[in-house]
């Protein structure tokens, strides 16, 4: 059996950007897969939200937004910690880069170790990473659990509803517009990285997610979600697919199986179901081995390094 190459390293292939249009104040910056950029019009401002891996990468986002507004880009929200989502932010020089305290907490701890990390997994989506500033990204305001921006007379909140794809997930809901921007806490026709995850807790936070009852949802990969009903999809996908990454793990771990036949096992169970999903080869290894220790003997994720990728990579694609 040849092995596959690591992580995303063979995936070249150039995107097609969309620019998507969900109200006069939301929109959606969506590459067919690739990680997604949220962006939000208010009366006197512009935030965006997960700002792309470079800032080369993020002059494009920057492009789109000045064809729809000439508003200052003020705000830049981390819907969570990872590299591929905030390396981009120096490119809007924003007064002010919002996230959760978790997510700075998780900045500190691991920052330096996943930016190492996610380089190396996906080339592609860090073009020009030359541009990316020494050190990292850290936010300049933080908050726990709720916060209220007022972009003029439009409401933004950031909400923590729940621990799933990291610790510190914010979402942004637009409550007189019921639009949501998710994050990576929904992805759609795309597979979740689960690497950092607690799968006990995500199913609940999705639910937790449903109860505002979204008409429309930004996902943190995919396409824009523009009805009740593809949003009603886009969380019934990604929850399945946690579920039953779990459920598989957990029977391999109950039947005294290694890490190594779960991986087998978990994979060709979820292959026919979700194989073509974008980054399914990539994401699998890293899900199982995140899942495999939440069942075992680490409820919070361990640290991914370069060299910890590379290992785990040989151990189960070998």
């Amino acid at each position: 059996m040849t092995q596959k190459a690591f992580a995303s390293q063979a995936d070249l292939e150039e995107k097609k950007v969309s620019f998507t249009k969900l109200s006069d104040n939301a929109y959606a910056y969506t590459a067919e897969g690739d990680p997604n950029t949220g962006v939000i019009v208010g009366d006197d401002a512009v935030l965006v939200l997960d700002t792309q891996a470079t800032p080369v990468m993020a002059q494009d986002v920057i492009r789109r937004i000045r064809e729809v507004t000439d508003k200052p880009i003020q705000y830049v929200l981390l819907t969570h910690y990872h590299a591929v989502r905030v390396l981009g932010a120096s490119a809007y020089q924003p007064q002010q880069i919002i996230a959760s305290q978790d997510t700075y907490d998780l900045i500190v701890e691991r920052g330096e170790q996943d930016k190492a990390s996610e380089i190396g997994r996906f080339p592609r989506l860090f073009r020009n990473v030359e541009s990316v500033p020494p050190g990292l990204t850290w936010p300049t305001i933080t908050f726990t659990g709720k916060m209220t921006l007022w972009l003029g007379k439009l409401e933004v909140q950031l909400l923590q509803l729940g621990r799933g794809h990291t610790k510190g997930d914010t979402v942004a809901w637009l409550p007189q517009q019921k639009i949501l921007f998710s994050g990576d806490l929904v992805e759609f026709d795309a597979t979740p990285y689960a690497g950092d995850a607690y799968f006990k807790d995500w199913p609940q936070t999705l639910d937790n997610i449903a109860a505002l009852k979204p008409e429309k949802l930004v996902p943190g990969r995919g396409a824009a979600l523009t009805t009740p009903e593809q949003v009603q999809a886009g969380l019934a996908g990604t929850r399945a697919f946690i579920a039953d990454v779990y459920e598989s793990v957990k029977s391999g771990v109950a039947a005294g199986e290694d890490l190594n036949a779960v991986y087998k096992s978990t994979y060709a169970r979820l292959a026919p179901k979700y194989g073509q999903w974008v980054i399914f080869d990539h994401c699998m290894p890293f899900d199982v081995t995140r899942c495999y220790d939440e069942v075992t003997q680490y409820p919070d994720p361990r640290i991914w390094t370069a060299e910890r990728d590379r290992q785990m990579w040989q151990a189960l694609e070998s």
